[in-house]
């Protein structure tokens, strides 16, 4: 199935397994792996609840089955037993599931198949003789709280996990893992969607200052994306602006996706707080963006200020793809990409004076100073996930 090639033999049939298909890192990842399926020629089913991804999932020429298989409730495991009429009827060769709830429920149904020798994950390549059983893979997409629940994604025959980071979170916490079935694929990025910008960009600063009068200024511009929630940092890149503003610099800070319902009090209390810092009238906060590829051209510097360690850090490939330096606390995901791709940006996390001399030291010598990036491509991402099912499937 590498590089969108079926290999001899049957087409095949991948169910992946997931709660929903609304948003987030978990649903793209499921669509782009479903399109690398069916340009391999291969059945793609997405199994979940439903919602408002699946026409896009369609159109790509997967198939949507609905079941309820995330509602966090002990009846969910009673889905089972459908789950395993889906995998007999379909004839699904190998599962896929991306979160716990799922799995569980994926557990339960093998349970009820025949059960068949598999491959040792140490020969990648051997057989595997056809069975009513599918083969199982998850993929740890988070670092979640450690847990005899959590660590039902370490029971699959090939562990896919995104990051180093998450690899070794998962060693350290369930450490009879098999260490051989364990496979990082970073989540990746497609470049043409998040092309090099000039530094600095003009023209994207002007749009930026024409969607909000706070980010029109001859200085800097900060770019914090994200959700709004206190674990992304955002209080952190209000003290940095106060102190980029205190040394004079005109310096703005544009945080694109803090606002959105339900976070009105979490905004509120930012806003306060910025007031008291000085810097109200130098601060956007904003709905999300649909175009962060120019918001991120429109910044001089990109800020990765998760409190708590993220199991990637996706914003720190993509603002790199578009040629903007990043500036990010060193600890997760975040911390392990910056290493690679650009030391310079990692400061110890939540030390703000450190924050505070990089910042100022970045800005004062611009570059983006990325290492390379082809290991973060959504085609190297997409291979390395139809070769680890070719391992169980070949």
């Amino acid at each position: 199935m590498v590089d969108g090639k079926s290999k001899p033999g049957r087409r095949r049939t991948v169910a992946q397994l997931l709660p929903a298909l609304e948003s987030g890192g978990v649903e793209r990842s499921t669509l782009e792996i479903a399109e690398a399926l069916v340009r391999a020629g291969h059945r793609a089913i997405v199994v979940s609840a439903g919602g408002r991804l699946v026409p896009r999932l369609e159109a790509l020429g997967a198939e949507h089955i609905t079941l309820d298989i995330g509602r966090k409730s002990p009846l969910t495991l009673l889905r089972a037993r459908a789950l395993r009429r889906l995998f007999e009827r379909e004839r699904v060769d190998l599962v896929h599931a991306r979160s716990r709830l799922p799995a569980w429920v994926v557990v339960l149904a093998l349970r009820g198949m025949p059960d068949v020798a598999r491959p040792p994950a140490s020969s990648p390549r051997a057989s595997r003789p056809p069975a009513s059983r599918p083969c199982f893979v998850t993929t740890v997409h988070g670092l979640n709280s450690p847990s005899r629940y959590s660590a039902v994604m370490t029971r699959g025959e090939r562990v896919v996990c995104v990051s180093a980071t998450v690899r070794d979170y998962v060693l350290r916490h369930y450490p009879d893992t098999d260490v051989s079935k364990l496979r990082v694929i970073p989540r990746g990025i497609d470049p043409s969607a998040f092309p090099p910008a000039p530094l600095p960009d003009p023209d994207a600063r002007a749009w930026a200052a024409a969607l909000h009068s706070a980010l029109d200024g001859d200085g800097p511009l900060l770019l914090l994306p994200g959700r709004g929630t206190r674990l992304k940092g955002h209080a952190d890149a209000l003290l940095l602006l106060a102190a980029l503003r205190g040394d004079g610099l005109d310096a703005r800070l544009w945080l694109p996706g803090a606002r959105e319902a339900g976070r009105e009090t979490y905004i509120a209390e930012l806003e306060a707080e910025a007031a008291q810092l000085g810097i109200a009238d130098a601060l956007a906060f904003t709905a999300p963006t649909d175009a962060i590829a120019r918001a991120y051209a429109a910044s001089d510097l990109v800020l990765q200020l998760s409190r708590k360690p993220e199991a990637f850090g996706r914003t720190v490939i993509e603002a790199l793809s578009c040629n903007r330096p990043v500036l990010g606390w060193a600890h997760g995901g975040v911390g392990e990409l910056l290493a690679e791709l650009q030391p310079v940006g990692a400061v110890p996390a939540f030390d703000t004076d450190a924050l505070h001399r990089t910042a100022a030291a970045m800005l004062a010598r611009p570059s983006s100073a990325a290492g390379t990036m082809s290991g973060y491509t959504l085609h190297a991402m997409q291979n390395a996930t139809l070769a680890v099912y070719d391992e169980l499937l070949d």
